[in-house]
């Protein structure tokens, strides 16, 4: 079953996603949240206080992310609900960014699997070494 939008026949509202359905919005969620840039970002934004940062700051604190990478990054957070985006009126203007509620609370299974990857690393390379990769 997939998950639905409102008004959609056929379908329950609220319903619980299927991973293996191309059109299952959770699987398209999960591919937002699920790259490497979201998770760092998502990191930064929950560490900082008193909770808010520039742009430019930003940048600075997730070492290899393009201009680029970090304004899409930032405006996928922004349009999920995740992040939000404030826009001092200076010349030029200061945007700053922050996590909501909801983006907060992504941060611990995002750790958890942070803390999942850095324990397995060395075991993961062991056996990339010896199938050749």
């Amino acid at each position: 079953m997939t998950t639905s939008l409102p008004g959609e026949p056929g379908r329950r509202p609220g319903a619980r996603g299927d991973l293996l359905d191309r059109s299952c919005p959770t699987r398209r969620l999960l591919d937002r949240i699920g790259t490497k840039w979201t998770s760092m970002v998502v990191k930064v934004l929950a560490e900082t206080d008193p909770g808010e940062l520039r742009f430019a700051e930003l940048r600075r604190r997730i070492p290899g992310i393009s201009q680029k990478m970090l304004s899409v990054t930032l405006q996928s957070l922004v349009r999920d609900g995740l992040a939000a985006r404030r826009v001092e009126p200076t010349v030029p203007p200061a945007v700053h960014y922050r996590l909501t509620e909801l983006g907060l609370s992504l941060e611990s299974p995002l750790s958890a699997l942070r803390v999942w990857a850095e324990t397995h690393m060395p075991e993961i390379d062991r056996n990339n070494r010896l199938a050749g990769a």
